[in-house]
């Protein structure tokens, strides 16, 4: 009958609705800064379980499967507090993000000669990351450390220092609940460099694999 096809319908898409809300959420890659791993128009399906879930309206998480870490490439929402706030050159708030995870909370992170380096230590490259054979930027201006790790928490250390953060950033310090998360195309992301770490609040999932199109499917690492 009608009633049936229409419960059955209704429940299907009630099912849908739950598995896409705890389980599972359907992403496209809108920019070049996650290439080669990720590419422009790559529509992808991202785990959200796998950090645990999360209580409707709250912070509240449970069953933890994995722990983010270094290395994780995350899915998240834009840690901007306000509407007007600009980063990377617009009104970023509300919009979803891909990075990679390469540093955790309480890493000392610095970029030289856009080289990175974690606690003081040169990370090998990993064969994910990119670079362009381009010129160097370096600035002159010096802002005390105390400053420096201020204006990068409160999202506003691009607007001193612009474009040279890419090739030289930090020292600072990853604050507790949140990441640093990078492009894999370095010289083509606005990532942590520029807005800040990544509170965990802000965190929906971890790339699982790639659906379309149909030459590009599978997992990704």
């Amino acid at each position: 009958s009608n009633l049936e096809w229409a419960n059955t319908v209704y429940f299907a898409g009630f099912v849908a609705s739950v598995i896409m809300f705890f389980f599972v959420q359907a992403f496209k890659i809108p920019s070049a800064s996650m290439q080669n791993t990720l590419l422009i128009g790559d529509h992808l399906f991202v785990n959200k379980a796998i950090y645990g879930f999360r209580i409707p309206l709250t912070q509240i998480r449970f069953l933890e499967f994995n722990k983010i870490k270094k290395g994780d490439i995350i899915v998240f929402t834009f840690p901007a507090e306000t509407k007007d706030q600009i980063n990377c050159g617009g009104y970023q708030y509300g919009r979803d993000y891909v990075k990679r995870v390469v540093a955790l909370e309480g890493d000392k992170v610095e970029v030289k000669n856009a080289q990175l380096y974690v606690n003081d230590q040169m990370i090998e490259n990993q064969g994910y990351e990119i670079y362009e054979p381009i010129e160097r930027i370096y600035t002159d201006r010096f802002i005390p450390q105390d400053l420096y790790q201020t204006l990068w928490e409160n999202r506003v250390l691009e607007h001193e220092l612009g474009l040279s953060l890419r090739d030289n950033f930090g020292p600072v310090v990853v604050p507790q609940g949140q990441y640093f998360a990078m492009g894999d195309n370095r010289d083509n992301s606005c990532d942590s460099r520029f807005w800040g770490p990544v509170p965990r609040k802000n965190i929906k999932g971890t790339v699982w694999f790639i659906h379309w199109p149909l030459k590009r499917i599978g997992i990704v690492k």
